[in-house]
């Protein structure tokens, strides 16, 4: 495993929170739990979570930057999404779909989380 844990910014940690419980429920993923200005979220591969800026100052997405979250199929894919534009999410990066690439054929859909960071959530398709 390459990673220990994914932490992203939040202006409005329980706003974040609801995004991310619900977004991530449809994933498999149980919700957030609270430890001081924090939510973590443990799945099989790691461990995800929002915090409040340590800096005081306020969050701001990566520009450039992308988390994605694996999905055990495509109706997980477009749960994914119904269910974060419905939790304070956006659209982003065009509809779910299809898309080819070097590893392959993917499902894949993004959104903005309500701090405008730029996840996805991706199911490979088996070759």
């Amino acid at each position: 495993m390459m990673f220990s844990h994914i932490m992203l910014g939040a202006n409005d940690l329980e706003v974040s929170r609801d995004f991310y419980d619900a977004a991530l429920g449809v994933l498999g993923i149980k919700p957030g739990s609270q430890s001081n200005q924090r939510y973590f979220y443990r799945g099989p591969g790691g461990v995800f979570a929002i915090t409040k800026p340590i800096d005081g100052n306020d969050a701001t997405p990566a520009n450039g930057g992308t988390i994605g979250f694996s999905a055990k199929s495509v109706a997980e894919v477009d749960a994914f999404y119904a269910i974060g534009i419905n939790h304070g999410g956006s659209a982003c990066e065009g509809a779910p779909g299809y898309r080819e690439g070097v590893a392959g054929t993917v499902y894949i859909a993004w959104l903005r989380d309500p701090a405008g960071n730029k996840i996805c959530a991706l199911h490979r398709i088996p070759k």
